[in-house]
């Protein structure tokens, strides 16, 4: 087992950030400037003025379709008229103003109070306003006991190892705002060191949540700005800080998954951030400052906001409608709804870590070394050196080292699923109404006569044992919540009855005498969407 250093290493490098935070900022307004300046130079159409022009039409479109307030654009607009009688250093100083003032409303915050409180009496704090006990006594135990709600497990050992030879970075999956928190006690509970993490800035609205992302290291990213002045100073940012030793977590889905399907498709503009970070130490000549990526999955048996989540996927509005701001995280009392119902359950909240890999795409041993695909070892430097042993910069090549790792993650995600009793109940249920139905396509389904959305329970029991026997085979699609291997499969159903019908504002499903009535065919689908990769069982 590997020793606590790693994480009393990030613990103390966390609670000394705020001192090296106007450092690591200079550091990333003077790469990206320079960057900048030497493209301009080269010609082509990087040229300064297009770089600055394209900064002032995307924030005045922006302010605009948002119903910014009277006056929000004159700053874009002065400065657009300005642009024209610029000369080339003016633009290079007015370039370096927006570097830096795009950088400090990235750049994080980190309040070791804040930290000691949520580590320490924080998580029992919650555990004890949120578990809907009626006593002190039941109360005190409920914090005696909180472990149980959040679950740590999978490769944590090799995970451990890493984080004390060099930076991870831990890439979890993205069902709801709750990630953060829960990611957070999850590496708790595992033992690994803290990270840095960045967070959608309209997560900052809740102010609650936002307290202790605000003094917790989390970092803003604004999605709407789409500019590539800001994605520069996005990913520096993350680079100088995998750099300086800065463990870290994205999520590589980007936005939360709103049909509630494991991630396929990756973003991976920040993930490339770890190979650019690897290629930087080597060329420092620190080859041994390795940076490690650790895949991980959040499973919850209960989403806060599945409801919101599954309407937007489904609606027309949903292809549009990218930041959502209104949804039941934005609302306290839901919160702590959510908490209460999700609470009284053992292992709600299940966090599995996979097995870590290079910025490559490499596997990594529990020793911490690279492996190709025929389990050789190999040095991850010689990947960003060229033939005479350089160190040579090639985006082309970069970038298809970071596909390759994001297709490993994609690959991984699966393989890490815990399904929990809502997942299984859910999916045993939709193939019912799905075969009575004739088909499986959602919209259609959501027009089924009330008949079709009845299932007895003996059919419901059947296809959960099928569907679990099937798992059970496959393990490269994911596993039962480990705690709940030997619940027979009437129990099992009767737990996943129980979530499905009991948190969100209208029950998914309902017991009317032997029958299982589906009442909103949508969350229906949402929860057995967790099993979206597992295949229909062929027609018999």
């Amino acid at each position: 087992m590997a020793s606590d250093r790693p994480i009393r290493e990030a613990e103390n490098r966390l609670e000394k950030f705020n001192a090296d935070r106007e450092r690591l900022l200079s550091e990333v307004e003077r790469r990206v400037v320079a960057r900048r300046v030497a493209e301009a130079r080269a010609g082509g159409d990087a040229s300064l003025e297009y770089v600055l022009n394209d900064v002032v039409y995307c924030e005045i479109k922006r302010l605009e379709s948002s119903g910014g307030k009277n006056g929000a654009t004159d700053r874009w607009r002065d400065l657009s008229r300005r642009l024209l009688g610029m000369t080339e250093d003016d633009k290079r100083e007015e370039l370096r103003g927006l570097v830096r003032h795009y950088g400090k409303d990235v750049v994080g915050n980190f309040d070791p109070r804040v930290y000691r409180f949520a580590t320490g009496i924080g998580p029992s704090l919650l555990g004890f306003l949120f578990s809907p006990t009626s006593s002190i006594k039941e109360g005190l135990s409920s914090l005696r006991n909180l472990d149980a709600h959040i679950h740590a497990d999978g490769a944590i050992d090799a995970a451990r190892a890493c984080a004390e030879r060099g930076t991870i970075v831990v890439t979890p999956t993205h069902s709801s705002n709750m990630d953060s928190p829960a990611i957070g006690l999850g590496l708790l509970r595992a033992g690994l060191p803290p990270t840095t993490y960045g967070a959608g800035k309209n997560l900052f609205s809740n102010p609650f949540i936002s307290f202790f992302m605000r003094n917790l290291g989390a970092y803003r990213v604004d999605r709407r700005l789409k500019f590539e002045l800001y994605k520069d100073v996005l990913k520096e940012y993350s680079t100088v800080l995998l750099e300086h030793g800065y463990h870290s977590l994205f999520f590589p889905g980007g936005t939360r998954c709103r049909s509630n399907i494991v991630e396929r498709n990756l973003k991976l503009g920040l993930l490339g951030t770890t190979v650019t970070a690897y290629k930087n130490n080597v060329r420092e000549g620190a080859p041994n400052k390795r940076v490690y990526i650790v895949p991980a999955t959040i499973n919850y048996r209960l989403v806060l906001e599945a409801e919101t989540l599954i309407d937007d996927y489904l609606a027309e509005t949903g292809k549009s409608r990218y930041i959502i701001t209104d949804d039941e995280f934005s609302r306290l009392g839901r919160i702590l709804e959510f908490f209460r119902k999700i609470l009284v359950h053992e292992g709600s909240v299940v966090v599995r870590f996979g097995q870590p890999l290079d910025p490559f795409g490499n596997d990594v041993t529990d020793e911490g070394e690279s492996v190709d695909r025929a389990g050789r070892t190999v040095d991850p430097a010689s990947f960003v050196r060229g033939a005479n042993g350089e160190v040579t910069d090639d985006d082309q090549r970069d970038a298809e080292y970071t596909r390759a790792l994001g297709r490993r993650l994609a690959t991984a995600y699966p393989r890490l699923t815990v399904f929990h009793s809502t997942n299984l109940v859910a999916r045993a249920l939709f193939d019912a109404i799905a075969q009575a139905a004739g088909t499986r396509d959602i919209y259609r389904l959501l027009r089924a006569p009330h008949g079709q959305l009845a299932i007895d329970e003996a059919t419901a029991i059947d296809n959960l044992v099928r569907l679990r026997a099937r798992l059970g085979a496959h393990p490269e699609w994911g596993s039962e919540h480990p705690n709940y291997l030997l619940q027979s499969a009437a129990d099992k159903l009767a737990d996943g009855m129980h979530g499905l019908s009991s948190y969100h504002t209208h029950p998914a499903v309902e017991r009317t005498g032997k029958n299982l009535q589906v009442r909103d065919v949508k969350l229906l689908y949402y929860y057995q969407n967790r099993t979206a990769h597992i295949p229909a069982e062929a027609s018999s």
